[in-house]
């Protein structure tokens, strides 16, 4: 009894784009989006704000506690 082993001739293709990696290996993947160009002064102080306040605790969804936090730390008071 004979065993015939059939091996498949196809190649692994790396399809990442290497040519257009212009950011490099330390970039952070999510990173924040800047649409303040649409925001008034005050919403686009508000938003770089929250962005900091999310980058430097590592969170990439606050809760209300922390967005109060943040709004007092601009000023806010009621």
């Amino acid at each position: 009894m004979s065993s015939t082993m059939v091996t498949d001739e196809t190649t692994f293709i790396d399809r990442r784009n290497t040519l257009g990696a212009v950011d490099g290996p330390g970039r952070e993947r999510r990173q924040f989006a800047n649409s303040y160009n649409e925001l008034s002064p005050d919403a686009a102080e508000l938003a770089r704000a929250i962005d900091t306040y999310k980058l430097s605790h590592r969170r990439r969804f606050i809760n209300f506690e922390e967005m109060l936090s943040i709004f007092k730390s601009l000023g806010y008071s009621r």
